[in-house]
């Protein structure tokens, strides 16, 4: 399936959403696997490409139940669908509101970390309390041994070696060589792409307004999204968030002994996004993130 015109869309629209008036569509952009148009500036409605059509009845209905399910749990909002079109892998749900924390200034992000990190703890603590059989159907397992992650983020390295600083290298370099921590860890649901892109928050408050993307949900290491959390925020929002999440779900200790790990693979990863056209803010968070990760002169 490929795009649809604004007509296409707009009868759609009116089809699902009865007395809703239509007055603007515009595409909002396309992936490999999704193209969203926005409505009004306010309802986005996505398209699976998928050719298949039951594959995108399928996909589009357990996208559906899973944020379902992910908004009866999640102290923090999450896009709720408005309506689905099965058989045209049409999902549809209205915007959250604020902004993403990655368009912020990296000033203003320092600002108001502690906050943001405590209300990122809360809701990782929320998801990883869920039933895994609850997400049974509705996510895959996502449990890459850790030396795979060791090995990729070696591959990757070679292509942002440029972009690294020279007082960073060795310490990249040292951690690429070495032994990666033990894969023994239990499995939680968990949103498994908590980056800042991903967290909408209010310019005026900064309270956080929604958590967006969760296309890459799954049963997964409790410790990955703390990860990401680290990446972008720094060591002393992991703390505050660990803090929030405290030891009732699994023990924040033992997940913050892979925290930096995953931090690690994950910047690099991320710099390869950054150094595409277009993406320079992810170049940009990603050097400022290596002055934690990889301190020069650290060995």
């Amino acid at each position: 399936m490929g795009s649809r015109s604004a007509t296409d869309v707009r009868d759609v629209v009116v089809a699902h959403l009865p007395g809703y008036r239509v007055e603007t569509v515009v595409l909002l952009g396309e992936g490999e696997d999704n193209i969203a148009y926005e409505v009004n500036d306010e309802l986005i409605v996505r398209f699976l490409k998928e050719p298949d059509a039951v594959g995108r009845a399928v996909r589009v209905s357990g996208e559906a139940r899973l944020l379902t399910a992910v908004a009866d749990a999640s102290p923090l909002p999450v896009p709720e669908p408005s309506f689905t079109v099965a058989e045209e892998g049409c999902l549809a749900y209205f915007k959250l509101p604020g902004v993403p924390l990655i368009d912020v200034t990296p000033a203003q992000r320092a600002a108001h970390a502690g906050p943001i990190a405590v209300a990122l703890g809360e809701l990782l603590s929320a998801l990883h309390a869920m039933p895994i059989a609850l997400m049974d159907g509705l996510v895959e397992v996502d449990d890459e041994p850790e030396a795979a992650w060791l090995e990729e983020a070696a591959q990757t390295y070679p292509a942002v070696r440029e972009a690294v600083p020279a007082a960073h290298r060795r310490a990249v370099e040292e951690f690429l060589s070495a032994p990666p921590p033990s894969d023994r860890h239990g499995l939680v649901f968990s949103h498994n792409d908590l980056g800042i892109e991903h967290v909408l928050v209010d310019p005026v408050t900064w309270a956080v307004t929604g958590i967006i993307d969760w296309s890459d949900a799954a049963v997964t290491d409790p410790a990955y999204d703390f990860g990401l959390l680290y990446r972008d925020l720094g060591p002393a929002a992991l703390d505050l968030a660990l803090r929030e999440y405290g030891t009732g779900v699994h023990d924040a200790d033992a997940i913050k002994a892979r925290v930096g790990f995953y931090a690690r693979c994950s910047v690099l990863e991320d710099m390869a996004y950054g150094l595409q056209d277009g993406h320079a803010k992810y170049l940009d968070k990603c050097l400022q993130a290596l002055n934690w990760l990889f301190p020069s002169g650290v060995r």
